[in-house]
């Protein structure tokens, strides 16, 4: 399943719905830019290894770009274009002024010494360094990717500019420019829409079963969060392993496991399952916060939960959409779901290039009100067109980059 074709499988669907101008749809069908580049990397060992880099700089018609950067050996174009164009949708239903790209380079980051994570991260910055500033193109963490990361390259680019510029990247370290509140704002801001859906549906947090994929910083956020809130949380799966309780996890508990451990295997009073049982498991929700392409044609039919919150960037194809719909169940899109991260992201920037930092209690103030409008926006456009939620959420954001791109011309 190629991620660029579903996701311009979805700016198909919406365009049509909302019968959006025909040279909108054309300008984002492709990227504007798309960058490649090797970078040679001096190993531990003293042997020179090539990494290909890509950064794709989708469109511009908000604002500046804006997207991650991740590590991981799977990265290919197709997948850093699929990821620039939901970060584009994503900028505009969060209605921050901000584009959309994404970059990459192919590597298994757990296989790099510290030494050589850095000086990888300072090589992408001197092989993109004339495409990326603070007000061209601000790239972030993503997976495998880190603050520490991050810092390096700010640090690269300033000195590559010759004065300080901490608003290059965001995702930093608080030392280092960094926002209070950062760390924990994908996961917080997906609670926020969780918080209103289930409001809205009726439904109390201490009543509900929830299982979660994913136990990075996002997945990991969530199932705290969730834990704290009193959701039931009954399963939870990471890159290794796949656990379940019925009656609920500690998650506290189990985070401090994986830690200590770098495992959960061992974790007391769990059964062990597949990742094919996880996602029909008789949960109420269903977490996604991995990777692409999870829920598809073939595990949608059996998929139990009444909500699917999308915590991961493109986890369901479009196929798995129209089963799940069939089926009355709620999916909460990720360009809606993890916008909570660009949103602070955005804030970080912001207080960057002010030099004016906030309180952690102004951020969490701040994100929940783009949050709860961006829900709102949603919700209105859904109800006004009768469709999913996915599909209102690209409908809000199209009309929004449309009007930018009108006033341009």
């Amino acid at each position: 399943m190629n991620a660029y074709d579903n996701a311009l499988r979805q700016l198909e669907k919406a365009a049509q719905l909302m019968v959006l101008d025909k040279d909108v749809v054309l300008r984002l069908s492709s990227p504007e830019k798309t960058l490649m580049a090797s970078l040679p990397i001096k190993m531990d060992d003293g042997h020179l290894q090539i990494f290909p880099a890509y950064r794709v700089q989708y469109n511009q018609a908000r604002g500046p770009y804006k997207g991650g950067i991740r590590f991981h050996p799977q990265v290919d174009l197709d997948e850093v274009k699929a990821l620039g164009f939901w970060m584009t949708i994503k900028c505009a239903v969060a209605n921050i002024p901000m584009g959309g790209g994404k970059g990459g380079v192919v590597v298994d980051a757990k296989s790099l010494s510290q030494a050589e994570t850095e000086r990888l991260s300072r090589a992408w910055v001197r092989a993109f360094r004339e495409e990326i500033g603070p007000a061209k193109d601000i790239p972030a963490p993503d997976l495998y990717t880190t603050p520490q990361i991050m810092a390096w390259m700010a640090d690269e680019y300033s000195q590559l500019v010759g004065k300080p510029s901490w608003g290059v990247v965001t995702g930093k370290p608080l030392e280092f420019g960094g926002s209070l509140g950062r760390e924990q704002a994908t996961a917080q801001g997906g609670m926020f829409i969780l918080s209103a859906l289930i409001d809205k549906m009726g439904l109390k947090a201490d009543k509900l079963k929830v299982a979660v994929q994913g136990l990075g910083n996002v997945g990991g956020g969530m199932a705290e969060l969730l834990y704290k809130q009193g959701y039931k949380v009954v399963a939870v799966a990471d890159s290794k392993n796949v656990i379940y309780n019925e009656h609920g996890l500690d998650i506290p508990k189990l985070l401090e496991h994986k830690k200590n451990k770098k495992s959960l295997t061992d974790f007391p009073g769990v059964k062990e399952i597949s990742l094919a049982e996880f996602f029909v498991l008789p949960v109420d929700i269903l977490v996604p916060a991995a990777m692409e392409n999870q829920i598809t044609d073939n595990n949608a039919p059996d998929i139990a939960a009444k909500i699917i919150l999308e915590m991961a960037n493109g986890p369901t194809t479009p196929e798995a959409d129209e089963i799940l719909y069939k089926k009355g169940i709620v999916v909460v899109p990720d360009v809606l779901a993890n916008s909570g991260g660009v949103t602070v992201s955005y804030f970080e920037w912001v207080q960057n290039l002010s030099n004016n930092y906030w309180s952690e209690a102004e951020v969490t103030s701040e994100l929940k009100e783009k949050m709860t409008s961006a829900w709102q926006a949603v919700e209105s456009v859904s109800d006004k067109y009768k469709v999913d939620f996915r599909t209102a959420a690209f409908v809000t954001a199209l009309e929004r980059i449309a009007a930018a791109i009108k006033i341009r011309n």
